[in-house]
């Protein structure tokens, strides 16, 4: 160690000169001689040259007790039994006078009668004193940062051969066979607390290091979650630190049955693994969801520096990696499926493939209780993350619904007759159908969960657009504006039916019943006033001028009637002319499917036009959309 020491002292007394020539010569020349990583890196290894120097010393101090220690015990014990004197009689030489023999014999029976073994223990004992406060300062010396290196576990297992030196029969007293196995638990200890706050660390540095590079689906296990390597980057430190743990944990099961004290430091240790192991997948998690509020405000910074008039957002400090995702959104679904990974697969993988090494009589209760808080964590985080994403994506929802039904180039008070879907709610499904497509690619197990909560708030954002307009672009409603809004309504919710949750029926219900009302006022203001009113549509000719002549208003039931009547003869034909644009929301229907499988696909779409999601007849309470948990504003 002097000698380490000595050397570290003569390099810095070196890279200190080297560094004034380099000055000089920058000074001089103008010239960058700036000193390179790779001029350093002899400097980095001297830790790990002190760490092997360590274990060294500890492997020497060990050789040398296995050596004379048992050996010196075994002569004490013969000599105090009176083995050692026979022995000695039996090989001592012929020549020698038999009376001096007994004369030495006799001072050497004074000699040892005059000392007890117990003394020779004591003194082995204090020499043992010295062997253990040299090997634990020493071991308490070994860097974390070389935990990778087998030299911590190497000197436990040079003790634990001191140990099994020890324990064979006469080889040393039992006080210094418990004195060792004492000195092992303690630095196991110590090495097993080193890899608990080894993986920790290690954990919060590649937290940060995120590739965005989705990794194969070989490598995830055919996992449905679309990952980058971080989780698999974890669950190579959890298993690396976890699998010396329980190998050293094991040994210590094994001292336990012989000693209460290494008992109850087993129990300590046990609880401190477990503690360590469960706050290192909650970290991980909380740097996986801290990653995503990250996106987000990276995200709004760029949009705000290029709403302030920059042509083009901030540059990025370093480029991407090949392969990897650059969009924002779809780096925000990477985090959800990291997290969501983590929650369905791997927790519960590395739960239950090391929970017997700290496993105790705690019950089955208290182990399903820290699997289930380390779930409701997970889900949290998944859905705060998630909850950035929809939110995102519900600001370009209600873009598209602004241009569908503020700016499709239509006169709701006087439109033309229905004809069909028209282009705009087409391209408001195509704006579906894009997030569709990526959180199918990069989060598919939440492809529901995500799709549901966007079309109720798809639903949502009708309903606030009618609201806030109605007194500009829907001050007036008429018989064709309903109609072609009811059928455009049909064909949403038939399309997008299997992600229709409960909340968005009754916004549905809520928005259908608004229009009617709406529809119904104008048409009787119509009638009212017939120089402003226009030829009605076809199927309803002879119902309205009939009730124009006899002067009364067109009741809620003929609108529905007739609303029904445009579906029934369009909604089946228009789903067929546009099944290339909206099959990915029925897995059933393939892309490459021939008219014919199209047909016999959508011809379940039939039976759902008399679902009760479509009964918007008596919906006339109006009043404003209830948010639900899911919703945002």
């Amino acid at each position: 160690m002097e000698n380490l020491q000595n050397e570290m002292r003569a390099r810095a007394l070196s890279d200190a000169k080297w560094r004034q020539i380099q000055q000089d010569l920058n000074h001089s020349l103008d010239i960058d001689y700036s000193v390179s990583p790779g001029d350093l890196q002899p400097l980095e290894m001297i830790g790990e040259q002190g760490d092997a120097l360590r274990g060294r010393y500890i492997r020497r101090l060990t050789a040398v007790i296995i050596q004379h220690v048992p050996a010196f015990w075994k002569v004490s014990v013969s000599v105090f039994s009176g083995k050692f004197a026979k022995t000695s009689q039996v090989s001592s030489d012929s020549n020698v006078n038999v009376s001096a023999k007994r004369t030495e014999e006799k001072v050497g029976d004074g000699k040892y009668s005059s000392h007890s073994l117990d003394e020779v223990a004591g003194m082995l004992q204090s020499t043992l004193s010295a062997y253990e406060s040299e090997v634990q300062n020493t071991f308490r010396d070994l860097e974390e940062s070389n935990i990778l290196r087998p030299y911590m576990s190497d000197a436990i297992k040079e003790i634990s051969k001191a140990c099994q030196a020890f324990e064979a029969k006469e080889s040393a007293p039992s006080v210094a066979v418990t004195a060792l196995r004492n000195l092992q638990s303690e630095v196991t200890k110590v090495y097993i607390l080193r890899l608990c706050s080894w993986m920790r660390t290690t954990t919060e540095k590649i937290s940060t290091d995120e590739s965005w590079v989705p990794v194969s689906i070989l490598e995830r296990n055919r996992s449905p979650y679309t990952i980058s390597s971080l989780p698999l980057a974890f669950r190579s430190i959890i298993t690396f630190s976890m699998d010396q743990i329980n190998l050293m944990i094991q040994s210590l099961r094994n001292e336990a049955m012989k000693s209460e004290d290494i008992f109850m430091q087993l129990q300590e240790i046990q609880e401190s693994v477990r503690l360590a192991f469960l706050n290192c997948l909650l970290n991980f998690a909380g740097q996986l969801g801290h990653t995503g509020n990250q996106l987000l405000e990276e995200y709004n910074r760029e949009s705000l520096h290029f709403q302030n008039g920059h042509a083009e957002p901030e540059e990025k400090s370093s480029d991407p990696l090949p392969g990897s995702i650059v969009d924002p959104h779809r780096q925000l679904l990477m985090v959800v499926s990291n997290i969501g990974y983590l929650k369905d697969e791997l927790a519960l993988e590395l739960y239950s493939k090391y929970r017997r090494t700290w496993q105790q009589p705690r019950g089955k209760d208290e182990e399903d209780g820290d699997m289930q808080d380390l779930i409701t964590s997970f889900s949290g985080l998944e859905e705060n993350v998630l909850e950035q994403y929809t939110l995102a994506k519900t600001n370009l929802i209600r873009t598209a619904g602004v241009n569908y039904l503020l700016e499709g180039g239509i006169q709701w008070g006087a439109a033309p007759t229905v004809k069909g879907v028209r282009d705009a709610a087409v391209e408001l499904l195509h704006t579906l159908v894009a997030v569709h497509a990526e959180v199918f690619a990069g989060c598919k197990p939440l492809l529901d969960k995500t799709l549901g909560i966007l079309v109720e708030g798809l639903i949502d954002t009708f309903l606030s657009l009618f609201h806030e307009n109605q007194e500009k672009d829907f001050t007036v409603l008429d018989v064709n504006g309903f109609c072609q809004l009811m059928l455009e309504l049909d064909y949403f919710e038939t399309i997008l039916n299997p992600y229709f949750t409960h909340e968005a029926r009754e916004s549905l219900k809520t928005l259908q019943g608004v229009l009617l009302e709406k529809a119904s006022e104008s048409v009787t203001e119509t009638i009212e006033t017939p120089s402003h009113s226009r030829r009605p549509t076809r199927g309803s000719d002879d119902v309205l001028q009939d009730e124009r002549q006899q002067g009364t208003s067109v009741s809620p039931d003929d609108l529905i009637a007739l609303a029904q009547q445009y579906s029934s003869e369009l909604l089946q034909s228009e789903l067929e002319r546009t099944r290339i644009n909206t099959a990915c929301f029925v897995e059933s229907i393939p892309l490459d499917s021939v008219p014919e499988s199209a047909k016999a696909a959508y011809a379940s779409f039939r039976g759902s036009m008399d679902s009760p999601g479509r009964d918007f007849r008596g919906s006339q309470n109006i009043g404003p959309a209830s948010f639900s948990k899911h919703r945002h504003r």
